[in-house]
């Protein structure tokens, strides 16, 4: 039997995937969740097979929970979305999740998805791995600029999902300081937003 925990904001999809799931032969829904935060305390509580996770939701979005739910928990993540840009698709494999399906995939694919992910291997839609194969083509960026120590404290942090407020706690350091860290990291990185930061500075090797 597998044991799954779904994830995801929007209550009727997630209704809607614990009765479709429920029905399948081999597979039991044993919690669910309506953000990242939420996940993390369900996976501890549960300690599913499978973690079927949506990537945008309020608070602790998808990718944020992935990586603090690999690190902490060795969970086997599952992306299941409506999003597919090179981003997003980038950001969760960096977070380690064994796959990454869309939400307009067949049902069929889904469950042969999470059978997949449960036996440990990896499940991507054809989409998005017609995606990745384009990605790894292109030529490697260049060298982004080297982050001092504190920053890269700061941008490892933001990776595990932690607010500013938090950041600053854990370092202990002012609320402002932390965004000014943030904004130079931005600036050396050449980006306009966390996500994109922390999936860059994986990128390039810049977080370990």
């Amino acid at each position: 039997m597998i044991r799954l925990v779904i994830v995801d904001d929007h209550p009727v999809v997630r209704a809607g995937l614990v009765g479709l799931l429920s029905d399948e032969p081999g597979l039991e829904v044993v919690g669910e969740a309506a953000d990242g935060e939420a996940a993390v305390r369900v996976v501890a509580a549960t300690t599913p097979d499978v973690v079927l996770m949506d990537l945008r939701m309020p608070g602790v979005d998808g990718v944020a929970a992935t990586t603090r739910l690999v690190a902490d928990h060795a969970a086997r993540v599952l992306i299941l979305t409506t999003y597919e840009s090179d981003d997003q698709i980038l950001a969760a494999i960096e977070a380690g999740a064994s796959g990454y399906l869309l939400k307009a995939a067949p049902q069929d694919e889904i469950v042969a998805g999470i059978r997949s992910v449960a036996a440990g291997q990896t499940a991507l839609s054809p989409q998005v791995a017609v995606r990745l194969v384009q990605r790894m083509r292109e030529p490697a960026p260049e060298a982004a600029a080297s982050l001092t120590v504190r920053e890269t404290e700061v941008l490892r942090l933001v990776a595990a999902g932690r607010s500013n407020k938090q950041i600053a706690a854990a370092l202990g350091i002012g609320e402002s300081t932390v965004k000014t860290h943030l904004l130079r990291v931005f600036e050396k990185l050449d980006v306009a937003d966390r996500t994109r930061a922390v999936t860059l500075a994986m990128e390039r090797g810049l977080l370990t």
